[in-house]
């Protein structure tokens, strides 16, 4: 057979099956004596490899074809699957992962005594300053002051007050220290406690407590709000301790640069149980309050720093006193509960200067606490159901005005403290079961998950 023919049927060959027995030697030996034979036209050299390559792709391709070889990824004819789509369909589901949370209290670790009537502030670190308030000897006003630390849920004494106190207040300054104004002392007599004028500042670097300027007035049960200028603005409050000794109208404010008070302008309200609101304009809005009995008739004020007077804004739709107020985040404050056994609640609007009344909540408020958390609903907890502390708790929605039932503590408990922590959560501690002589002081604490499925 020529060359020339053999390269024809080498072209024209269809597979294995169609080669005669004698097809492979002839094709060897065509190759040995082309590599042997002088130089000449590579074209029938060249010719030789395509035919070649053809004919093991055919090959290939029958036995394919026929499962000798069995290639996974083109058995069935479906296309190659890209690593990602091969994995989800040979490992196992994932198990869901939830995006929703139910709210829920945690029981974290007590304080080192049974507390009521203290305060509690949160520093630039994150940790919970408690101070003061009365312990568990019934008339005995505490001097002493413990560190709260969410990263490890623990305890730590720290530096004790100069003096004690109960039912003061405190504020942090721009510079971290915190200021303790005022309060219940220690009695002075089997019938008789002391209402303070001094006050005293706390350094968290060290840890320790030293005297401030004294104020112009004793107090107790009055207001200290921090305001843009970094002063503090203290007002109101009574000079007995039950207010009705001596309804105080008088305010004045603190200046940390030098550590003196300056009289300000007088309220035209007196007396202990109101409350007071920063507002985002740099005014202050005060409201309520009473005078021993009697209700100061849902009175409501304004106080303006650039110009250090007191002017009336509109009257509360209900009377109140030891109720809670809360700024909200859309800048309007929320009012809720009494001491007149009152569910309502209303809000202010600084712009309009008005009330309005808004959802009343599940349960008759006194002595709770009120907290802005950060998806902006407000958890008020405690309060009492007749003469015991109760622990329910429940949240508001600002977009409706409406109250909705949240989890429970673990203890009743009135007359305690709530601050939100960096992470959201809210730190409640302290307080009293009972208004019945005073009730026992509860050294238990808790923390508020306030969750994602509310």
């Amino acid at each position: 057979m020529t060359d020339e023919r053999l390269f024809e049927r080498l072209a024209a060959h269809g597979g294995p099956a169609d080669v005669d027995p004698g097809f492979e030697d002839r094709l060897y030996a065509l190759l040995q004596s082309e590599i042997r034979r002088p130089a000449r036209s590579a074209r029938p050299a060249l010719l030789l490899v395509a035919a070649l390559l053809a004919i093991l792709a055919i090959s290939a391709a029958v036995m394919i074809g026929s499962g000798v070889i069995e290639l996974p990824w083109v058995v069935d004819g479906s296309p190659i699957p890209s690593p990602s789509a091969a994995a989800s369909e040979t490992s196992e589901p994932s198990p869901s992962v939830s995006v929703s949370s139910e709210p829920t209290w945690t029981v974290t670790a007590s304080l080192a005594e049974g507390r009521s009537g203290h305060t509690a502030t949160l520093l630039a670190d994150g940790r919970v300053l408690v101070a003061g308030g009365s312990g568990p000897i019934a008339g005995a006003q505490l001097a002493s002051a413990e560190l709260y630390d969410p990263t490890t849920g623990t305890w730590t004494a720290t530096g004790g007050m100069i003096e004690a106190r109960v039912n003061h207040t405190a504020t942090q300054l721009p510079d971290g220290r915190v200021l303790v104004a005022g309060g219940v002392g220690a009695p002075t007599s089997e019938f008789f406690a002391s209402i303070l004028a001094s006050a005293e500042l706390y350094d968290p670097r060290t840890g320790e407590w030293t005297s401030t300027g004294a104020m112009f007035d004793v107090r107790v049960g009055h207001t200290a709000t921090l305001l843009p200028d970094g002063q503090v603005l203290v007002a109101g409050g009574g000079s007995s301790s039950d207010g009705d000794g001596g309804p105080l109208a008088s305010a004045e404010l603190y200046d940390a640069g030098t550590g003196q008070w300056t009289v300000t302008g007088s309220t035209t309200g007196a007396g202990p149980g109101r409350e007071a609101t920063l507002l985002a304009d740099g005014q202050v809005l005060v409201v309520g309050g009473a005078v021993g009995d009697i209700e100061l008739g849902g009175l409501a004020e304004l106080y303006d720093p650039r110009t250090g007077s007191w002017s009336a804004t509109a009257t509360m739709v209900e009377v109140r006193f030891n109720h809670t107020a809360t700024l909200l985040l859309d800048g309007r404050v929320l009012i809720a509960g009494s001491g007149t056994d009152l569910a309502s609640t209303e809000l202010y609007d600084p712009i309009t200067g008005s009330w309005s009344a808004s959802g009343a909540m599940l349960e008759v408020r006194i002595q709770h606490t009120a907290t802005l958390l950060s998806d902006g609903t407000v958890l008020v907890a405690g309060s009492m159901s007749g003469s015991v502390a109760m622990p329910s708790a429940e949240r508001y929605e600002a977009a409706t005005g409406e109250w909705t039932a949240t989890a429970s503590m673990s203890d009743g408990r009135l007359g305690h403290t709530a601050t939100r922590l960096l992470d959201g959560t809210v730190l409640v501690v302290g307080g009293t079961d009972s208004v019945i002589d005073g009730g026992v002081p509860l050294a238990s604490a808790e923390l508020y998950d306030p969750g994602s499925g509310f």
